[in-house]
């Protein structure tokens, strides 16, 4: 393959994909398959080529221009002595027909496939995400989406909250209804509750005390009051297909005065992050302030006691089809651009004290952000 930038600036497309797992190929068509299928960008003309099975549901449904019948390529190929005809069989005979001779594809794009394209004679160019560059601006029925499934996460984690405030404390465990309140049992809760909003859990993460300071331990067991148990939750809406995110930090009972700083810390980078995201900001910048910040208050970062210790993830990441998409707000961070929906999530992570990470989404505008988030902040739960 070469460089993409031997493509010209309107490259003509090629995904040969199943859209359930490629939402690149979902982004550009809106139609959700379990099977691949072939996507064709060719002088602006968006082309499918589909079987049988869903050429009908796609003409009906699919936002492209074009959808062509994979089984009459197949049986033309045949009449010319092809034995079983596959998918670059087809792509090669729709492509001659066209006199396309470069194509760029995805970077993931099939090596078998690719290579048979390549001993054909094609030139094969790839791209680093994001593929599609408008991917990244969110129009206005994109971004109501995320905020419909935010909705649904709010709603999801506020069960959590019920629980917890009904809970009491026995032996330093937080019980309900005579049962230990575990890690399990709040995911189950929410999990439960995101479907019933037509939305499905993604890895929900419920750590308490030292499991959360591994940001992405999803929690086990029995959760103790005292400790903060950090929530984590991103689900997928079944219908539009886009997530949302939001983190909380909670303890069930009373924090340390060491917690309660570290909270607070936490809290006050996330505010600042979320006045510095505006139209053209940097993201490297926004994350390098937010340690900044942390050092100046005496939270060092790196490997202590054999583990990594302080803030050692990124500040946010673009939302959408997919959970983590460009922009970054990170240290290799981009530039923010109006349209864009970003989280801003900073965190602390210490064994010797706790763990608190606070995580929003915003919608970057020309002179700020409007936060999509709608769900209060706050450490003690009594």
């Amino acid at each position: 393959m070469v460089a993409s930038s031997m493509m010209p600036t309107d490259p003509d497309i090629l995904i040969i994909a199943a859209s359930e797992t490629n939402s690149n190929l979902y982004y550009a068509t809106r139609f959700l398959a379990p099977d691949p299928f072939i996507f064709l960008r060719i002088k602006g003309e968006r082309i499918l080529i589909m079987s049988d099975l869903e050429v009908d549901r796609a003409r009906a449904t699919a936002t492209v221009d074009a959808v062509l019948s994979y089984s009459e390529y197949e049986e033309r190929l045949k009449r010319r002595g092809v034995m079983s005809p596959g998918a670059v069989d087809v792509v090669d005979e729709f492509l001659k027909e066209r006199g396309v001779a470069r194509l760029l594809v995805p970077e993931n794009f099939g090596f078998e496939h690719a290579r048979q394209l390549q001993e054909r004679g094609y030139v094969l160019s790839t791209k680093r995400e994001p593929f599609f560059e408008e991917r990244a601006v969110k129009t206005r029925e994109e971004v109501r989406a995320i905020e419909a499934t935010q909705r649904a996460v709010e709603l999801a984690v506020q069960q959590a909250i019920e629980l917890l405030l009904a809970a009491s404390v026995k032996d330093g465990l937080i019980v309900h209804e005579g049962r230990p309140v575990t890690s399990e049992r709040i995911k189950s809760l929410i999990n439960v509750a995101l479907m019933e909003q037509g939305c499905v859990a993604q890895h929900t993460i419920i750590a308490g005390g030292i499991q959360a300071c591994d940001p992405h331990n999803e929690g086990a067991g029995p959760l103790r009051a005292n400790e903060p148990i950090v929530m984590d939750v991103f689900p997928r809406n079944t219908s539009t297909r886009y997530f949302a995110d939001m983190s909380r930090t909670v303890v069930k009972g009373r924090a340390t005065r060491e917690m309660k700083r570290l909270y607070d810390t936490v809290l006050a980078a996330q505010e600042e992050a979320i006045a510095s995201v505006r139209d053209a900001a940097d993201g490297q910048t926004i994350h390098s302030e937010v340690l900044r910040r942390f050092e100046l208050a005496g939270y060092k970062t790196g490997l202590l006691n054999g583990r990594m210790q302080g803030f050692f993830h990124g500040t946010g990441h673009g939302v959408g089809i997919d959970i983590h998409e460009m922009p970054r707000i990170s240290k290799s961070g981009s530039r923010l651009q109006t349209g864009h929906v970003v989280t801003v999530e900073p965190g602390l992570y210490y064994p010797d004290i706790g763990a608190a990470r606070i995580e929003d989404m915003v919608l970057v505008t020309d002179d700020g952000c409007r936060n999509l988030t709608n769900f209060p902040k706050g450490l003690e739960i009594d």
